[in-house]
């Protein structure tokens, strides 16, 4: 590993003019089809999109590896997904370009993929074109040897670089053989050994007092003013807030709340949030949550869901409720295929064109709107000249509804009628727009996501619609993408399941499932839950580090088996699965489970202390070790009514079981009582005199 940094430094001079792109705007894809490739036969919405190019692509698999060997090319590994907006330029830029494509052809074997199909691919070329260039992002472009092993990588380039890149790294390889294998050697080798180090002699232990370093060096960066962390472009990081919560829940800052509410409010109030039809885009590229990157993902709208719900289930603020109704509105109207299977993403683009599908000119909106046009064009920030680009505006807020309410001399409530009405027009009107492409895949490890998301939103709002819709998911989950033998496929498409699935198939199904268990006190989740882990546990786990592989041993090899640690926009599929082993291993009393747990958190326990939202849902675990959960058993015939009258209350800390029998689980038994519903209160193992109210059962919990 020595000379890696050298033989990279010489290779990047020789290349440094190409790699160095600016974007452009999109042009109108072409719509006639003179070319078809071996993606024809693919299911994936962006390998399709990509099917009738002149470049001859080949999906990822042994068709294409054998050309490279036998006819001794370099390949391109082409990475992205469908509502990726620089993909879509690139490809009409250069993939759909015939001068181009017959380059490509003649000199390389062109591999495409999608990237939420494959996460365990894109996972490893990225690692690369981090340790080449210090950054990252899609579409991602590795040139790799026959054996794949990479040793150029780029993003986005437009058509004259990519052009020029072909060519020159064609006869640089040409030229320099040795030298290309040994960059791709070190590089590769790079990427297999670019792991967190997991050796400690230190015993596990965690306190308060951990939490409380973990929030005094995450303070630093975070922004109070607007919300989120310093600077920009803003992501929504949901698992940090739902941490903060949580740590707010135990000792009662209230600069810790203020960054969660700061936050929710201003992504609330901003374009990143669609004020008409709900729902949040992936990032804003300004520090005020105003202008967004216009594309949809589900996972987004899961994971966000369920931090409002239980921002609002502590804090009450009826925006909040307002934000997971819209969006889950938006989920079922868009995003809900008729099986009950939840679509991956929408496109940033429509028409050509990036947000075309979002924005409003000031004389649209008033002949839509008529009289009441006034009132939202002052609500929502709109402007003659537009408040973004092209005299376009995005819909935002910047003052309270109180302000406006006194500004308008109305009550707040008449306030929200007015907008509410508006709205719906305005969305009634949008419907005929030319829609954002839809990528209706669906995957396993996203649809669990929004299934822990309605079960959450039921908890707090108790809107049976939302349990419905969740267990609908959840069936469909258990029918359609696991197996008899607990295996399960990454995602489903055309009633056809499929790939191998990834440990965040696992790990978000897992905890889908126990919280579906959480409100149902239906066994039959649970048991699933337990089961799935234990398949994990036999396909994903490694002895020697104490954490989980990302891909399974049944999984044909790729050029490294990676672990996923660290925590960003979605948690880590280890940090869930240490979750999992936690609270598993409280309900069914099983301690290999929790010292598993226990092991992985202390593994990356120093990392935690400095790492921000991107430790955030091992926090919530090392939250968990720091303060001992209760254990809440409702036994009965009226535990349903019971169990609901808890959901008022944010509880963090609390493990809930129970049904109108004592079940199978060792908690609950002996407890049911002829005649009576009863609460028990437990912790340490050991439970409170049984009571028969959530108040005094709330007072247990609470006057400690």
């Amino acid at each position: 590993m020595k000379n890696i940094c050298t033989i990279i430094l010489t290779f990047l001079y020789l290349l440094i003019f190409l790699v160095n792109a600016q974007g452009k705007e999109r042009p109108v894809p072409a719509v006639q089809h003179k070319y078809t490739n071996q993606l024809i036969h693919e299911s994936s919405p962006y390998l399709l999109q990509h099917a009738h190019n002149p470049v001859n692509w080949y999906p990822w698999g042994k068709s294409g590896f054998e050309k490279a060997e036998k006819e001794n090319k370099l390949i391109i590994v082409s990475i992205g997904y469908s509502s990726c907006h620089w993909c879509h330029v690139m490809e009409v830029e250069s993939f759909e370009n015939e001068e181009i494509a017959k380059i490509m052809n003649e000199n390389y074997v062109a591999i495409k993929v999608d990237r939420e199909e494959r996460p365990d691919i894109d996972q490893i070329y990225m690692n690369a074109i981090q340790l080449l260039t210090g950054s990252g992002g899609w579409p991602l472009n590795c040139i790799t040897l026959p054996n794949r092993e990479p040793f150029f990588c780029g993003t986005y380039f437009p058509k004259e670089k990519w052009l020029e890149i072909l060519i020159k790294v064609a006869d640089f390889v040409k030229q320099n053989p040795e030298k290309t294998k040994l960059l791709a050697r070190q590089v590769t080798d790079g990427v297999r050994s670019s792991e967190i180090n997991f050796a400690t002699d230190e015993k596990p232990e965690f306190s308060i007092k951990d939490l409380n370093g973990v929030f005094a060096a995450w303070q630093k960066n975070i922004d109070y003013l607007q919300g989120g962390s310093k600077g920009e472009p803003k992501f929504p990081m949901p698992i940090g807030y739902q941490f903060l919560l949580h740590y707010n829940f135990l000792v009662k800052n209230p600069d810790v709340l203020k960054a969660v509410t700061v936050t929710l409010d201003k992504m609330a109030a901003g374009g990143i949030y669609d004020q008409v039809g709900g729902g949040f885009s992936r990032y804003s590229t300004d520090q005020y949550w105003k202008v967004p990157h216009f594309e949809k993902m589900l996972y987004d709208n899961a994971l966000l869901v369920s931090l409002y719900s239980r921002a609002y289930q502590q804090t009450k603020n009826p925006k909040y409720k307002t934000v997971v109704q819209e969006t889950l509105a938006f989920i079922k109207r868009e995003m809900t295929s008729h099986e009950g299977g939840f679509f991956s993403s929408l496109d940033a683009d429509s028409d050509g064109e990036e947000g075309k599908y979002y924005v409003w000119k000031l004389e649209e909106l008033k002949n839509i709107l008529g009289r009441e046009a006034d009132f939202i064009i002052d609500y929502y920030n709109l402007t003659l000249e537009g408040n973004w680009e092209d005299r376009k505006n995005i819909l935002y807020i910047s003052a309270t509804d109180k302000q406006l309410a006194d500004k308008y001399q109305i009550t707040v409530s008449e306030l929200n009628n007015r907008v509410f009405e508006s709205k719906e027009i305005l969305l009634k009107e949008r419907s005929a727009r030319v829609h954002p492409g839809l990528d209706d895949k669906i995957i396993t490890s996203w649809n669990a996501l929004m299934l822990k998301a309605y079960i959450d939103a039921f908890e707090v709002f108790g809107n049976e619609d939302y349990l419905t819709a969740a267990l609908k998911n959840a069936e469909f989950i258990a029918s359609k993408l696991k197996s008899a033998d607990h295996r399960l496929n990454r995602n489903y498409k055309n009633e056809k399941a499929g790939i191998n699935a990834y440990l965040d198939d696992y790990a978000f199904s897992i905890s889908a499932f126990i919280s579906l268990y959480q409100v149902t006190f239906s066994e039959k989740w649970l048991d699933t839950a337990r089961k799935l882990t234990d398949y994990a546990i036999d396909h994903f786990f490694e002895n020697k580090s104490g954490m989980f592989f990302y891909t399974s041993d049944l999984d044909p090899a790729l050029i490294a088996r990676k672990k996923e640690i660290i925590d960003n926009v979605m948690p880590a599929s280890n940090s869930e699965m240490a979750k999992n082993l936690f609270v598993l291993g409280y309900y069914f009393y099983n301690e290999e489970y929790l010292e598993k747990s226990s092991k992985m958190l202390n593994s990356v326990k120093k990392y935690t202390l400095n790492g921000g939202s991107y430790f955030a849902n091992w926090d919530i675990l090392m939250a968990w070790f720091s303060s001992e959960p209760y254990e809440v058993a409702i036994v009965g015939k009226e535990f349903e009514h019971l169990r609901r009258e808890f959901n008022g209350h944010y509880l963090p800390n609390v493990f809930f079981s129970g049904g109108s029998s004592e079940g199978t689980l060792s908690l609950l038994e002996n407890k049911l009582v002829e005649g009576e519903t009863t609460i028990y209160v437990c912790q340490f193992k050991v439970c409170k005199l049984p009571v028969t109210d959530t108040k005094a059962a709330l007072t247990q919990i609470f006057d400690q």
